[in-house]
């Protein structure tokens, strides 16, 4: 007796979900993502608000020292976007996943990478508009003392601010729970806030602890940041870190892109 294969039905065959980055499909998502952030405005006020008034609250701390903020203003310029874009990306995919929302969405012809594209695509369009107001606050109005350029601040800011949204697409992968997604940040944020070179020159560290801040993207984010503040003009040194910084939150994309999985078939 002979068998025959079934043929796919086009039921089957819709359900499994393409490859290929499509432009549409990511735009469709990022405005689906922004629609629903739309409806929270604590969220928006925390991602676009916080970091501002944390650096107008660092201003006012060292108010009789204000070559002390300029020392350290720039490096958290860059370190506040990246710490509140990865809490509030990190629990804001969280969600979409315990409601079931990527579920649907991944039984449906689109691609982890469109779906991850456009998460990013939102939320990077949120940290444009955080990192520049941010820059403008601590440049024209606390008078942050920068040598070069401030616009090579936001730069830094904003690639800052992409790698802590890469960075909480990524861990949400591994949560189950809200309370799981911020457990993360000590594990991922602390040990980088602590290495970077913010509290002193990773130079002066243990030669161990120097080593392992060789590969965390946060010290070539404040790197970036000091280069700025001390050079009138872009050194390799800053195109080296910009770069590093871009290329770990690319990375950490694709990385969130394989990760990305349905929870029952």
């Amino acid at each position: 007796m002979t068998t025959t294969a079934p043929t796919p039905t086009a039921s089957s065959t819709s359900s499994a979900p393409t490859t290929a980055l499509n432009a549409s499909r990511t735009t469709a998502t990022a405005i689906r993502v922004l629609a629903q952030l739309r409806h929270d405005p604590r969220t928006i006020a925390m991602l676009i608000v916080l970091p501002s008034l944390l650096l107008l609250l660092l201003r006012y701390v060292f108010d009789g020292s204000a070559r002390t903020f300029d020392g350290i203003g720039a490096s958290l310029l860059g370190i506040f976007p990246l710490i509140t874009m990865f809490l509030v990306t990190s629990i804001a995919t969280l969600r979409e996943r315990t409601s079931g929302t990527l579920e649907r969405l991944l039984a449906m012809p689109l691609g982890k990478g469109d779906l991850i594209a456009g998460y990013a695509l939102a939320f990077g369009i949120l940290a444009i508009i955080q990192s520049a107001l941010a820059t403008a606050l601590a440049v024209w109005l606390l008078g942050l003392d920068v040598t070069g350029s401030p616009w090579l601040l936001l730069l830094v800011a904003l690639l800052d601010a992409l790698l802590g949204t890469a960075l909480g697409l990524f861990v949400s992968a591994f949560a189950s729970s809200e309370f799981q997604a911020v457990q993360f940040m000590p594990a991922v944020i602390f040990p980088q806030l602590l290495l970077c070179g913010l509290f002193t020159p990773r130079s002066n560290m243990h030669p161990v602890l120097e080593a392992i801040s060789d590969v965390l993207p946060m010290s070539y984010a404040v790197d970036g940041m000091n280069e700025v503040l001390t050079h009138t003009d872009i050194t390799a040194t800053f195109v080296r870190d910009t770069l590093i910084v871009a290329i770990c939150a690319l990375l950490v994309l694709t990385l969130g892109a394989a990760t990305l999985r349905r929870r029952t078939q």
